[in-house]
């Protein structure tokens, strides 16, 4: 693009919204959401340049509304200023746009004091939703709020006699070890030759906590950060305004009032009276009418964690290599052939480090998985979104996990008398108030039910990833199983997943981590010298 497109005056009004204005690659910013999603349906029906859509059709337009939006005013008056210009910006989407246009403008939430179990239905989008919630490695949990209360949910709801003093006496359990076995942990592991004392102490912290994180109860209050894109959002709104679950439905409510300030063309639909609330009824009656279907009634013995192939495609291998052959070829999919071990160790021989993603062609193999393990391990893994999962409700009757290194220590019975009260206390409450409410004071060591259904190319990732030897033990079992079960089935395809570490992992996780940590701050501190 030449440079001479723009007056300097042009190049003046333009300059702080584009990063460049004479390149053909160039990043938008300085604009408002609701800005960034007109611009671009318009920009999807015109022969203009972006910057020139932006200058002649919103800069220059009196009726946009634009210079109050992107000027300086404060705070209060770019909310009003968002209000006023609504209507220019809608009749822009509804003239030129459609549903994916609302991919192109998004927002970040934050949502505290939620909890774990209303965090996971917030965090059940797969697709234009990203979620960082607050970690149970590296944050104490029993943190008393501003009213010296333990930070669990307490909603009408669940107003049972038995539930807050049970969730107090988990809370107070955990509050209670914490120190006594992070000092244990310190004298077990002391601290290097070489090692920082930042770095040993972040060690020691996380493996304690990690130790004591089944403790915590479902209905511990987490914070959690999303951003995602205004279709995404529209329909994550909808989706919890159908949730079975009261403090979901209050959240859909406060996530759509607080988005309407910032992405208010895109979410406009998300509970109105034509699409949105038609839709989430129409979703809480479909769950009642399956619910009246499935089966209930013993979830089976507890035997302990698991990872069980229920399904695979004994023609995999050769999917995959036909797959892979095809963008080269002129012949059609089903045309194609090849020698297995040559094409697989072409596309696959060469893979360095995790990092080298493995092609798309591995998506031609599929599996399920049906998953056995404790809720915290669920967590962890519930983060992987490119594949198909859901869960069963949290309960009790499959057992916990007890911590192998709190018997090392001493402190094992502790930890178990606690659980074993909750799962007393879970038994009257899914009498009295449910199984969706009572799955509130169920601590993560309890195991819950499971299944993943991914392809080849996902479970590359998701194992290589969850293996290392930093991660948690209990979802690094999973990760090791689920591979191990792909490679009783099609040994040729698992070969070159070199990076799943089917070893015990470390003792002390993080202790390699938080010495990488210390070995970049050095250097940053080096090149700002």
């Amino acid at each position: 693009m030449a440079a001479t497109e723009f007056t300097s005056a042009e190049s003046a009004a333009l300059a702080r919204f584009f990063t460049n204005l004479d390149r053909p690659v160039f990043a938008l910013r300085n604009l408002p959401e609701v800005v960034k999603g007109a611009l671009f349906s318009r920009y999807s029906r015109t022969e203009k340049s972006l910057r020139r859509v932006l200058l002649e059709e919103f800069i220059n337009e009196p009726d946009s509304g634009f210079e109050a939006l992107t000027g300086s005013a404060s705070d209060s008056d770019d909310m009003v200023a968002v209000r006023k210009a609504e209507e220019f910006y809608e009749r822009v989407l509804v003239g030129y746009g459609d549903d994916s246009v609302a991919e192109l403008a998004g927002a970040h939430v934050a949502v505290e004091r939620t909890s774990t179990l209303a965090a996971k239905a917030l965090e059940d989008s797969r697709i234009g939703i990203s979620p960082l919630e607050k970690s149970t490695r590296y944050v104490r949990f029993d943190r008393p709020g501003p009213d010296g209360r333990y930070l669990f949910y307490r909603g009408p709801e669940l107003a049972h006699a038995d539930y807050e003093p049970a969730a107090d006496a988990l809370f107070a359990a955990y509050s209670e070890m914490v120190e006594p076995v992070t000092e244990a942990i310190r004298k077990r592991f002391p601290i290097e030759t070489g090692e920082t004392d930042r770095a040993w102490k972040s060690a020691t912290r996380a493996k304690a906590l990690d130790l004591l994180r089944g403790l915590l109860p479902a209905g511990a209050l987490t914070n959690l950060g999303l951003f995602g894109n205004g279709r995404a959002f529209e329909y994550l709104i909808t989706k919890m305004a159908a949730h079975e679950l009261p403090e979901c439905r209050q959240l859909a409510s406060d996530l759509h009032r607080e988005l309407a300030l910032v992405i208010p063309a895109f979410v406009k639909r998300a509970l109105d009276e034509r699409y949105g609330r038609p839709a989430a009824d129409r979703m809480a009656k479909t769950r009642a009418r399956i619910m009246d279907l499935a089966r209930r009634g013993d979830p089976g013995p507890a035997a302990g964690p698991s990872v069980k192939l229920v399904e695979h495609d004994p023609d995999a291998e050769r999917k995959v290599v036909a797959a892979a052959l095809f963008p080269h070829s002129d012949a059609s999919l089903d045309e194609q052939g090849g020698d297995p071990a040559e094409v697989l160790e072409a596309l696959l021989g060469d893979r360095a480090n995790r990092r080298q993603r493995a092609p798309r062609a591995l998506e031609h193999a599929q599996y399920t998985f049906e998953i056995v393990a404790n809720f915290g391990a669920y967590r962890d893994l519930h983060r992987h979104r490119m594949l198909t999962q859901d869960r069963q409700l949290l309960g009790t009757a499959l057992g916990f996990d007890l911590p192998p290194g709190l018997a090392d220590l001493g402190m094992a019975d502790r930890f178990a008398r606690a659980l074993e009260a909750a799962a007393g206390v879970h038994a009257r409450l899914e009498r009295d108030a449910g199984p969706a409410l009572a799955q509130y004071i169920v601590p993560l060591a309890f195991r819950v039910r499971w299944y993943f259904r991914a392809n080849l190319r996902e479970v590359y990732h998701l194992c290589e990833l969850r293996t290392t030897p930093q991660g948690h033990p209990d979802y690094r079992l999973v990760a090791q199983e689920m591979f191990r079960r792909i490679e009783e089935v099609h040994p040729r395809l698992a070969r070159y997943a070199r990076f799943v570490d089917l070893g015990s992992g470390d003792e002390l996780e993080r202790r390699k981590s938080e010495q990488k940590i210390d070995d970049k701050l050095n250097a940053l501190d080096q090149r700002v010298r």
